[in-house]
């Protein structure tokens, strides 16, 4: 007679498991034990990472005053102001239209943000992180543009319990923001509707664009077609980059439109052009060896990702390629981005969610791409590469 085996003790991976969670046990009864706590804060081996986690966690009780603070900078121009050199309270102030008290307040807080400097007799200059706000417009956009998650975000619980989409009769700042999320018929979006979020999209992207063709070459290709492109932003980096490439951008009618107007500004217009339509209903444009997918899965939901992924398919000749760029969740080190930052940010604006490398793939494969790989970008947290052939 053989031996049950399956019932002689439990499995490898279970004993772990059981073991890693009487660790876990043990590690959560002290931390939650007022006494161990205050020993912590006085044992010489335990003192610094004590003081940390205080740190931390009230951090996280106030990060959204430094938010604010950010915030009040970048809409009073501060940073600006302090480019040519530092200044002093009275003179900030008199340029910002704020009491000398409120000046001082504002650039004490900003100071211990590191977004600007004491400079010596009362005078404050540029710190490190607001130096690199300056010229860098695409990250001040989003700063501005975060008024409408702020807004989203008063009630997170509500927020949580009912997802902002059409289905539950829920408006929120953002998904009327983004006005693709919100319309029950995107493609017949009116130009006013679509013409900040273009310019957010536009402004925010020349990092990325930079990024994403570092990590894929766009040279050895002829013909490209950019998928929700918006206004034209990588388009017309890529377009710089590949001076022979043939480009085309599938995006809704009245973001095509301002399209076409950035590819005659940048006089690209002999070899750019934008299509209107609607990529969830609409053919797309077929016949091109590469296609993009800019920051556009995850604003989107299983299913009709699938749908997107097989039309894009579908618009490749054969060998072609299709380039997806985004921020993953399972980055290292980039949680706090990707399942924080953009997990509540698409919550708020009613469609997509963070995925991982394994989880688009997967759906990649369900479209019919096979020959799938994770390219290296220069700023992983931000943006990742992925390579999909049939």
């Amino acid at each position: 007679m053989i031996a049950d085996r399956t019932r002689s003790g439990p499995k490898p991976a279970v004993s772990v498991m059981r073991a890693l969670d009487w660790l876990y046990a043990a590690r959560d009864r002290l931390l939650t034990s007022d006494r161990f706590r205050k020993w912590a804060l006085r044992f010489p081996l335990t003192r610094r990472v004590a003081r940390r986690n205080v740190s931390d966690l009230f951090d996280l009780c106030a990060s959204f005053v430094y938010s604010q603070i950010l915030f009040a900078c970048v809409r009073l121009d501060v940073f600006a102001l302090l480019r040519n050199g530092p200044m002093d309270l009275v003179q900030i102030a008199q340029h910002l239209q704020l009491p000398v008290s409120g000046a001082e307040r504002l650039m004490l807080g900003a100071s211990a943000l590191k977004l600007v400097e004491r400079r010596g007799a009362g005078r404050f200059g540029l710190g490190p992180l607001g130096a690199a706000l300056i010229d860098n417009p695409g990250v001040v956009a989003m700063i501005e543009h975060h008024a409408h998650l702020y807004a989203d975000l008063a009630d997170p619980v509500g927020l949580l319990r009912q997802r902002p989409d059409r289905s539950a009769g829920y408006k929120s700042s953002l998904g009327a923001y983004w006005a693709y999320a919100a319309a029950d018929n995107p493609d017949a979006a009116a130009p006013g509707s679509v013409s900040d979020y273009s310019a957010l999209m536009a402004a925010s992207q020349s990092f990325i664009a930079d990024d994403v063709l570092a990590a894929y070459p766009m040279t050895r290709h002829r013909r490209l077609l950019d998928i929700g492109g918006g206004a034209g932003a990588f388009a017309i980096k890529a377009a710089v980059h590949a001076p022979h490439l043939q480009i085309q951008v599938f995006d809704l009618p009245a973001v095509a439109d301002l399209a076409n107007q950035a590819f005659a500004k940048a006089e690209i217009g002999d070899r750019a052009h934008a299509t209107g339509g609607n990529f969830h209903t609409d053919p797309l444009p077929a016949g091109v060896d590469v296609a993009t997918l800019i920051r556009v899965v995850h604003d989107h939901d299983d299913e009709a990702v699938v749908n997107l992924l097989r039309a894009a398919r579908a618009a490749l000749a054969p060998d072609g390629v299709l380039i997806l760029a985004e921020p993953l969740s399972a980055t290292a080190g980039g949680d706090r981005i990707a399942e924080a930052y953009f997990g509540f940010y698409l919550l708020a604006m009613g469609s997509g969610r963070p995925r991982s490398f394994e989880q688009i793939r997967a759906l990649l494969q369900a479209a019919g791409f096979r020959r799938i790989d994770l390219r290296p970008t220069h700023t992983p947290l931000l943006v990742r590469v992925i390579e999909a052939r049939s």
